[in-house]
């Protein structure tokens, strides 16, 4: 129990200064060519690994870009965390990117566009049992 609250509170730990060097460590040009943010860090139960989720904004061309510049830079990273967190031994650290948040909007279009259309297709209906229901009334008022 207690390695599991020390793998959190390491995850934690890494997360924020891995922030901190995106804001403001790291000088490769790549790494700032789409807006970055660290979304998840899972450290191995030895903690001799960390994967580090990474979500960046922009293009096709400027994630691919980023994502090489933060693959060059994991030996800086790892450098400076050996400095900043105190460990036994500084975890191999492997950048991944981390698509969840597109995937999440992409969802979120997609419902609210099937939300239009449910409403769209209600509104039509109405619409035409209206119409329906005059026929039948202007034929009642005949007999």
């Amino acid at each position: 129990m207690a390695t599991d609250r020390r793998v959190s509170r390491v995850a934690s730990l890494i997360k924020r200064e891995v922030s901190q060097m995106l804001l403001s460590d790291i000088k490769d040009d790549r790494v700032g060519a789409g807006m970055v943010s660290v979304t998840d860090v899972d450290v191995s139960r030895d903690l001799q690994h960390a994967k580090i989720f990474v979500s960046i904004y922009g293009t096709d061309e400027a994630r691919a870009e980023t994502m090489a510049g933060l693959k060059s830079a994991t030996g800086y990273v790892r450098s400076e965390l050996g400095h900043r967190v105190r460990l036994r031994r500084t975890p191999e650290v492997v950048f991944l990117e981390d698509r969840s948040i597109e995937r999440g909007t992409r969802i979120l279009s997609l419902l609210n566009q099937l939300s239009e259309e449910r409403k769209h297709h209600e509104a039509e209906e109405s619409a035409e049992s209206m119409d329906s229901g005059d026929e039948i009334d202007s034929s009642q008022s005949e007999a």
